[in-house]
């Protein structure tokens, strides 16, 4: 930040004092820049009155002490190496990690259940992936190559084939800040990839899972958004559900919002939650303490 246009006076007489006396100023314009003063001086006539110079000496005096003042608050610039460019260093919003935390968010802890440290995924075969608001395809599959397993078709339990849908979440949603991420309302909305993108990767996942596509068929995250799961494709797969169904809904659903509220409360790990729905859904809610 610059401070131009700082004028300290200097006064000379010409002459001696009296009627049609000259009295000349000499005025010392300085710049306050980064770590230094710049100047030049011009000369200009004045009024010969006794106070008129007065005043104009005190004023100079303050001029040039609140330039010596911005000098010492500025900090020094940052100079590129080998280049004699000057740049200046600022943290802005978008340098902070992508947590998903909201402006403002209060800084609340969900509880551990029992105390336990949080687990890893280590040796599960989950995926690790980021991918907010996006697909992002981390898998290589042939058609035909995946298989659903029917656990109860009458009642649209099905699980998807762990080789081609093992699970991913997204490695900003951790235990310590759950109330900013999954357990903040809106979350789910904020990060989920857009129709245009799902539909796209729905129809080659079909063709991958051998499975025509119904109104039924849902295009499913294995590890639920609110559970700290990602748009991978390692994360989706294209669900059936019971024969009498008319829409999309299907009982994973309400075992996703069950573990939700299990976890945003305290009842259960993240970890462990992640593993259990990536496991069996149709047995995660026997994790929850």
């Amino acid at each position: 930040m610059r401070s131009e246009g700082v004028r300290a006076a200097h006064r000379t007489e010409s002459g001696k004092r009296g009627p049609g006396a000259s009295l000349t100023e000499r005025v010392a314009v300085h710049t306050a820049g980064a770590g230094h003063i710049t100047g030049m001086t011009t000369t200009r006539k004045l009024s010969t009155h006794p106070m008129s110079t007065r005043y104009a000496l005190v004023a100079g005096t303050f001029a040039l002490l609140a330039v010596g003042a911005c000098s010492a608050q500025a900090p020094p610039p940052h100079v590129g190496a080998g280049t004699g460019t000057t740049t200046t260093q600022r943290t802005t919003q978008s340098d902070a990690p992508a947590t998903g935390e909201a402006p403002g968010s209060a800084t609340k802890q969900i509880p551990v259940p029992g105390g336990a440290p949080e687990s890893t995924l280590a040796g599960t075969g989950i995926h690790i992936v980021s991918a907010r608001s996006h697909v992002t395809d981390d898998v290589q599959l042939s058609p035909g190559q995946c298989h659903v397993k029917a656990v109860d078709a009458a009642s649209g339990k099905f699980l998807p084939d762990p080789t081609c849908t093992p699970g991913a979440v997204d490695p900003g949603v951790t235990q310590s800040n759950l109330a900013q991420t999954i357990c903040r309302s809106g979350y789910s909305s904020s990060v989920r990839a857009p129709a245009t993108e799902t539909g796209k990767a729905k129809k080659v996942s079909l063709t991958q899972y051998g499975e025509q596509s119904t109104k039924t068929t849902e295009y499913d995250h294995l590890i639920s958004l609110e559970l700290g799961g990602t748009n991978a494709t390692s994360n989706l797969w294209p669900e059936p559900n019971a024969a009498a169904a008319t829409g999309t809904t299907n009982p994973k659903d309400s075992v996703e919002n069950k573990l939700h509220s299990a976890l945003c409360s305290g009842q259960i790990t993240l970890v462990a939650a992640q593993k259990a729905i990536a496991t069996d859904w149709t047995t995660a809610l026997a994790a929850v303490r």
